[in-house]
């Protein structure tokens, strides 16, 4: 879990209680397809923008409960993940406020999708849960491929969710404005070796690393 501020500490100065903490959260695993398109969302946004000091840009990965203190603290919380909406690969769609724990639950793909539902329950049960939450979801292709990348159709995805993002982040003051340059490999939230570009380009075929299956021990079905 990693996280990105304009401040030292995880949270702005001031009174944690009243001070404005705007949180920008992917979630999702990077070496599982489509799994990690909203990890891949906020590297992005990291590398390429810089926000106002109440910002925090933070890749959750499947941490679950251990996020829970992250969404307590938090004024507004935007959230980047794949979501099984039954739609075609690389649909966006945008669930608000009491929607997004009931979207998030209607469907599980994975263990992180649980226990993310369950912060967002524990949040509001102790009173301490945002003012206003987004999540910025995108229909996933393949899940199923450990070590596979976002499939084309996801990655194309990506632009316009960030684009949607970033506007509600504007609404919200959190002041984005481009980098200069990009920020470096070795100081993206995912860390060098797994960055987009390097993580598709450096890893094995899927045939070398025997990523759909091993003839030798699960023979796969014969295409008809």
């Amino acid at each position: 879990m990693n996280t990105s501020t304009s401040e030292t500490t995880c949270h702005p100065s001031g009174d944690s209680s009243t001070a404005e903490h705007i949180l920008v959260l992917g979630i999702g695993n990077v070496l599982w397809a489509d799994e990690g398109f909203g990890v891949r969302c906020v590297e992005t946004l990291q590398r390429l923008w810089q926000f106002a000091p109440q910002v925090e840009v933070m890749d959750g990965g499947t941490q679950g409960l251990y996020l829970l203190h992250n969404v307590q603290s938090a004024t507004k919380l935007l959230i980047f993940d794949a979501i099984d909406y039954g739609l075609e690969p690389g649909t966006l769609k945008v669930i608000e406020n009491d929607d997004v724990p009931r979207f998030m639950g209607a469907k599980k793909m994975s263990l992180h999708q649980t226990g993310f539902q369950e912060v967002l329950s524990v949040a509001q049960l102790t009173g301490h849960y945002p003012e206003q939450v987004v999540l910025i979801g995108c229909q996933p292709e393949e899940l199923d491929d450990y070590g596979g990348s976002l499939r084309p159709i996801v990655r194309h995805a990506m632009a316009e969710a960030l684009n949607i993002g970033l506007q509600r982040l504007r609404d919200w003051g959190a002041e984005p404005a481009l980098r200069d340059e990009p920020l470096p490999e070795d100081a993206t939230l995912t860390g060098a070796m797994l960055t987009l570009d390097r993580y598709e380009s450096e890893r094995p075929s899927a045939e070398q690393a025997c990523r759909v299956g091993d003839d030798r021990f699960i023979p796969m079905p014969e295409k008809g």
